[in-house]
Formats: C-alpha cells, structure tokens, sequence
C-alpha cells in the first residue's frame, strides 16, 4: 500500500508537470523555450522532484528519510507560499488552471499526508533544518542569475530589478528562517511521532 500511494502521487506530479508543459508550449511553440520558461519556478522544480521520489519509492529504491523529509518540506512550502503570497496574481483558464490546481494543490498536500501517514522518520536531526534551506537559498539565487540574463523573475519578492538587493537578499533570509522553522517543527514531529527507528520504504 504505501508503494502504491507512492506511485498515486508521483503519477499526478508527472501529469501536473505534463499538462503544465503543454499549455506553456501551446503559446511558445518551442521545447527549448517552454523548458527554459518553466524551469523558472520553484513550483515546477520542486514537483519534479517530489516526481522522481515517490517514483523511486514506488519502484522499491532507498529513499533517505531525510531526503523524504526535506523534498516534503519544499513541496508543503510551495502551496503554502502559493496560498499565501502568489494565489490570483494570475487569471488562469484551462489546461493551466489544471496545472496550477496540481502543482499548488494536489500535490503538496497529498506529499504531506504521506509523510505525516507513513514516511518512515528516522534519523532526523536538527540540524537537518539547516540542510533542507539549502535548496531554497540554491534556487534563489539560480533565479536571480537567470533574472539578471532575461530581464524576467518568476515571483514579485525575488524582483531585483524592481526591490534592489538589500530588499532582495533580505526576502532570501526570510525563506531560509522558514524553511528552517518549518524543518525543526518536522523534526519535532517525527520525534513525537515516535517513529525514529526502522527499516526506510523504498
């Protein structure tokens, strides 16, 4: 059972990232520039990933339970920075409202349950937390990198242009203390789940 919920989410991830390409492709008409117009987003990186975990649960491949738990963290942060910041900041209509409802819905949540439900969580650490920012800090600044290239960034608080760089860097320490944060509560969770001994699933 768990492989096979395992498979459930990785496949709506990969449909989510399928449907995204192709409405992003129906107005670019090239592969080339559709992957390099979506691989902006955090929303779409971090899909992927959850995509390539719980496929490589799902097929019975070691998973780290600290790699579960901090592609979790990610994906549970995308939709509730989503919610929070970024929902209606777009009129979206048809196969990228399907997209959207997926990748910022569907799979977020469905990731969490998982992990809460039955990811197995030993050997967390709090220090972990430390490690899981990393991500975040890393695609920050591959956004402001690819920003600085095009002229184009993928959310208004990653906006060098138009917020400078103390504005800039200080949004960057903001998301690294939440996902800190939001990684020691994880950990504390896990600790309390009493759950920090065992054998990993997949």
């Amino acid at each position: 059972m768990p492989r096979l919920l395992a498979a459930f989410i990785g496949l709506i991830a990969w449909v989510g990232l399928g449907i995204q390409f192709y409405a992003t492709f129906g107005t670019s008409g090239s592969v080339l520039e559709t992957l390099w117009i979506i691989l902006r987003f955090f929303t779409i990186t971090t899909n992927l990933i959850v995509a390539i975990t719980m496929t490589a649960v799902a097929l019975d491949r070691r998973v780290s339970p600290v790699i579960h738990a901090g592609v979790t963290l990610a994906i549970g942060l995308v939709g509730v920075v989503y919610v929070t910041l970024l929902r209606g900041l777009l009129q979206l209509e048809g196969a990228a409202l399907i997209a959207d409802t997926i990748l910022h819905y569907a799979v977020p949540i469905m990731t969490v349950l998982y992990w809460i439900a039955i990811a197995p969580k030993y050997g967390l650490r709090w220090q972990h937390s430390l490690l899981w920012s990393l991500y975040p800090l890393a695609y920050f600044a591959y956004a402001i990198v690819r920003g600085s290239i095009d002229g184009r960034y993928p959310y208004p608080f990653m906006n060098l242009a138009e917020l400078g760089p103390a504005r800039t860097a200080l949004n960057a320490v903001r998301l690294a203390i939440a996902f800190v944060i939001a990684g020691v509560l994880m950990v504390a969770f896990s600790r309390l789940a009493g759950r920090n001994q065992g054998r990993p699933l997949g």
